[in-house]
């Protein structure tokens, strides 16, 4: 008789961030759905938010319509070690430095209590981004799987920043280089503008996010194995490189069963309804406008966006977060805005995104350029104008504009988008037919990827086969 192999049970930490907690609800619902048994971990943080936007009591949990479904996802939370009223985005810092140093002694003790109660749990699936995956696996002795949310044109600049350091492109002490980058395995060239931006930075390279950059990536390549949310196609040479240094899965992208339907919301706002206003618009013809959910920019910038809208007269819905200016201006808009723009924008603090992009009306999105944000345009076949504004927002404008070419930039790198070059591009994307094929080219690519023979189906089954493999491989161990 042959003998079965033991059931994957993994932990999972997402980086307390929406765009990190986004992809990882989804990958726990798909490994759920392949025979996986999910306890899925949120702070205590993210949970309240979530909660809150949706309406649901504190001991609700968001996985509970799943199990009603036949799925075995569990919920659990933890502290990040800040009381709940604190402003973790205000005290960016702080909040990180807590991070780095207080909760993975939290993590600690709830892994050690759950492995001690629960005996079937055997991996652990944790964000790149964390500090302590390799030492908490070790200890209880569970395998160690790294998720990066980013695509690999990201990852990769991370892992090899020894290199850049080594060629003066970053940390150098007589200034960095600005020329152009082509040593980095699997990338042929790359400028020091399209790197993340904590490596363009040349003065404060010792921050706390730098050390947890450094912290992060120096664990992660102690990880038994590697998920990526991109696509094979899309970066493969990239990928093949990485190959070299890790067991390295793309299983991207890591979108709900269903894309637009039966999705677990983890919206950290109340979500306004566009769809009855949406419905009234000409097809194509509206632009999506959204900066994320994290990231901060000027009022200056919001003031010439918003003339260069009104200039270009195209029907827009603009998703301004309250936060969304970091500077304390009580009036985001400029004055009147409202009011000019009245029957042709919509303006919103936050919405159901992949509603938006889906709907037919959408004919744009001038966008941040987060990872989450420019896959699901992919796949809704939406052309991007690209305004990067932190981390690995500018490797990802790259891959958008120079290498995919599937949108355009707002501006030069580096410089304030003026209201006059704000309307001719947005006039030029909505109008662009040559943008709107090549990005229905990569959008079949995308979905060829998802497919039964496609290669993030491929790569999901051998992550899945690697895995059970390394279990058992554990539990040999143990016996030995």
């Amino acid at each position: 008789m042959k003998k079965i192999k033991e059931k994957p049970h993994a932990l999972m930490f997402p980086y307390p961030l929406q765009g990190h907690v986004i992809p990882f609800v989804n990958l726990a619902i798909k490994l759920a759905s392949n025979g996986f048994t999910i306890t899925f971990i949120n702070t205590d943080s993210i949970h309240h938010q979530i909660s809150r936007s949706r309406g649901l009591g504190p001991d609700q949990d968001i996985f509970l319509e799943s199990r009603e479904n036949g799925l075995d996802v569990r919920y659990a939370t933890v502290t990040d070690g800040f009381p709940l009223a604190f402003d973790r985005s205000l005290h960016h810092d702080q909040f990180f430095e807590g991070i780095m140093h207080v909760f993975p002694a939290h993590v600690d003790d709830l892994v050690g209590g759950m492995t001690r109660n629960d005996p079937t749990i055997n991996a652990l699936i944790v964000d790149t981004f964390y500090v302590w995956p390799s030492s908490i696996a070790r200890k209880y002795n569970l395998v160690n799987v790294s998720f990066f949310t980013e695509p690999a044109l990201v990852l990769t600049s991370y892992y090899h920043v020894h290199l850049l350091k080594e060629n003066g492109h970053f940390a150098s002490i007589a200034g960095n280089r600005s020329d152009g980058i082509d040593y980095i395995p699997g990338v042929t060239s790359i400028a020091t503008a399209d790197l993340p931006s904590y490596l363009q930075e040349e003065d404060d390279i010792h921050t706390t996010v730098h050390r947890i950059v450094d912290r992060c990536f120096k664990d992660a390549k102690k990880a038994d194995l590697m998920l990526c949310n991109t696509v094979e196609e899309l970066e493969q040479d990239t990928i093949s490189a990485l190959r070299q240094i890790q067991p390295f899965h793309a299983i991207g992208p890591v979108f709900a069963p269903g894309f637009t339907k039966n999705r677990i919301s983890t919206s950290l706002w109340a979500e306004s309804d566009c769809a009855t206003w949406l419905d009234s618009k000409p097809r194509g013809s509206v632009l999506y406008i959204s900066f994320g959910s994290y990231a901060h920019t000027s009022k200056h910038v919001i003031d010439e966006v918003a003339n260069g809208l009104l200039i270009s007269g195209v029907h827009f819905i603009w998703v301004l977060r309250p936060d969304i200016v970091s500077s304390e201006h009580p009036e985001v808009l400029p004055a009147g805005f409202e009011r000019r723009a009245e029957g042709r924008g919509l303006i919103v603090p936050w919405c159901d995104q992949l509603e938006v992009l889906s709907h037919p009306g959408v004919g744009g999105f001038l966008t941040h350029c987060g990872w989450n944000s420019i896959l699901e345009s992919i796949k809704c076949g939406v052309p991007l104008i690209c305004y990067p504004l932190l981390t690995d927002q500018f490797t990802n404008r790259k891959l958008v504009v120079d290498d995919l070419k599937i949108g355009i930039n707002l501006c030069d790198n580096k410089t304030t988008p003026l209201r006059k070059g704000v309307a001719e591009r947005v006039n030029y994307l909505m109008r662009s037919h040559e943008i709107r094929q090549k990005i229905k080219e990569v959008g079949k690519i995308l979905v060829d990827a998802m497919g039964v023979d496609g290669s993030s189906v491929v790569n999901f089954n051998q992550f899945v086969e690697d895995l059970t493999a390394k279990i058992a491989s554990k539990k040999k161990e143990c016996f030995d």
